[in-house]
């Protein structure tokens, strides 16, 4: 009987040791995080069911279906995560915040922002020092933090809207009073971080022009209120968004000639007292007129110049008073995440909203004019001015994404407003915006469905910011 231990079967046995060795070695490292049998929702590509997602450090790698995802040599996800009935999004932007609004909120509203699935926003106002020394210890710190794109300051006129004289008003301003000092304005936010900048409502036209010339030298996307001397039209289309939907109104009026010629009259007058005084005169004083006065023909004329200019409506703060957030079931609940300072200030002036006058003529102007802007092909980007007006960071985004489907967006359009609308601001399509492999990893799993209903974003199961895995429970 032969020996089964025998050299030759010994020497097989080695062998076969070896090979085994060797495939145990070869088995690559777990890596990375995969969302599993979930369903990607995004703008460009509406719904694909029953996907998986990687995401290896800050990146998404690949994105396929679950039945093509996994090949043999790829290496096993170091977590995965179950996505069956839920819908994994881009991470959301708000395109309009202010950090030094309040100085009480300050410190909480990135964590805030995460919390409700803002995972980008576009500081839209502030001393650049500040803004700059807080961005980078947010995203240099152990806590994840959104990404935070600054302007600096408002750029305004001699007479500063935002100049600090009044406590409940922060220095958010600076003057640019005449040509000359624009380039240099321009050119030390440049060499300071900005990533755009923000003209403001008292600047004059010849300072207007220099600033927009300037950044333009410079590559700076610009954002603005439209300038009281001007209208939409004219200022709209050397732009790359405009705020608020202010001053459109009195472009769209019939008499908009008699109206800015008043305004323009008044403001060259003003020699002296404060610039928040007599910006506020005017809108008292023209606002509801314009709108009385809208024109059909001569507001088309005005929404064709405006085909390239995203409009940032903040319909959540221009609707404050007749949408009221504040009798939402899930008020108390939002206001539980901030200090308990501010919740304290901000219940008082919800009780005083709602034993006040409201007078909805700026507010169903707002909603009809976003609705006739979609309807004209003009660009919608999703912001909030948090936090004025009562607006609790992040969780306002999404009283705004209800509203721009209110005015008439489909639920796939205003999510498109807070996801590649402001990507595409900053040129930054090949980053961010969509679910797509090679792309940032900032991302939203949610419980249901966005394109059945947008309140759906609410519903957040975990966030994802650069690539670091936040689960809400």
């Amino acid at each position: 009987m032969r020996d089964s231990n025998g050299p030759a079967a010994r020497a097989l046995m080695v062998a076969a040791l070896a090979l085994l060795g060797a495939a145990a070695c070869s088995v690559p490292e777990p890596r990375g995080i995969a969302f599993e049998n979930v369903t990607v929702v995004d703008a460009a590509h509406g719904a694909r069911p029953d996907q998986r997602v990687l995401v290896v450090d800050d990146r998404i790698v690949s994105v396929a279906p679950m039945a093509s995802a996994a090949g043999a040599d790829e290496a096993p996800p170091a977590q995965v995560v179950d996505g069956r009935g839920r819908f994994l999004v881009p991470g959301l932007w708000d395109m309009h915040v202010h950090f030094l609004y309040d100085e009480a909120l300050t410190e909480h509203m990135a964590g805030l922002f995460l919390e409700y699935g803002i995972t980008s926003v576009r500081d839209t106002g502030g001393d650049m020092a500040r803004l700059a020394a807080l961005r980078a210890r947010l995203q240099d710190g152990a806590e994840p933090a959104p990404r935070i794109f600054v302007s600096g300051p408002l750029l305004d006129g001699r007479f500063v809207v935002y100049d600090g004289a009044d406590p409940g008003r922060p220095p958010l301003g600076t003057d640019v009073a005449t040509p000359a000092s624009a380039a240099a304005r321009v050119a030390a936010l440049d060499e300071a971080g900005a990533d755009f900048i923000k003209i403001y409502e008292l600047v004059m036209p010849n300072v207007f022009q220099a600033l927009a010339d300037e950044a333009r030298a410079r590559n700076l996307p610009i954002a603005a209120h439209v300038p009281l001397m001007m209208t939409a039209d004219e200022a709209g289309p050397r732009v790359d968004s405009m705020e608020h939907l202010r001053n459109v109104e009195l472009a769209c009026a019939g008499s908009w000639a008699e109206l800015l010629a008043a305004r323009q009259q008044r403001i060259t007058a003003f020699e002296e007292g404060r610039g928040y005084d007599l910006r506020r005169s005017l809108h008292a004083d023209q606002r509801v007129p314009a709108i009385e006065a809208y024109d059909e023909s001569r507001c088309a004329t005005v929404l064709a110049a405006l085909g390239d200019t995203v409009q940032v409506p903040t319909l959540r703060l221009n609707t404050l008073a007749s949408t009221r957030p504040f009798d939402r079931d899930d008020w108390d609940e939002a206001l539980a995440g901030l200090p308990e300072p501010v919740a304290g200030r901000w219940r008082e002036e919800a009780a005083a909203i709602r034993d006040g006058e409201t007078d909805p003529t700026f507010a169903d102007w707002s909603l009809f004019l976003v609705g006739l802007m979609h309807e004209h092909g003009v660009p919608i980007g999703a912001g909030t001015d948090t936090p004025i007006g009562l607006a609790v960071p992040g969780y306002s985004l999404h009283t705004e994404l209800e509203l721009l489907v209110r005015s008439g967006l489909t639920p796939r359009e205003a999510l498109h407003a807070a996801t590649v609308m402001p990507a595409s601001f900053f040129a930054m399509e090949d980053e961010l915006g969509t679910v797509s492999e090679g792309k940032l990893a900032d991302l939203v799993l949610l419980e249901a469905d966005p394109l059945e209903d947008i309140a759906n974003t609410r519903r957040i199961a975990g966030v994802m910011a650069a690539g670091r895995w936040l689960p809400r429970d």
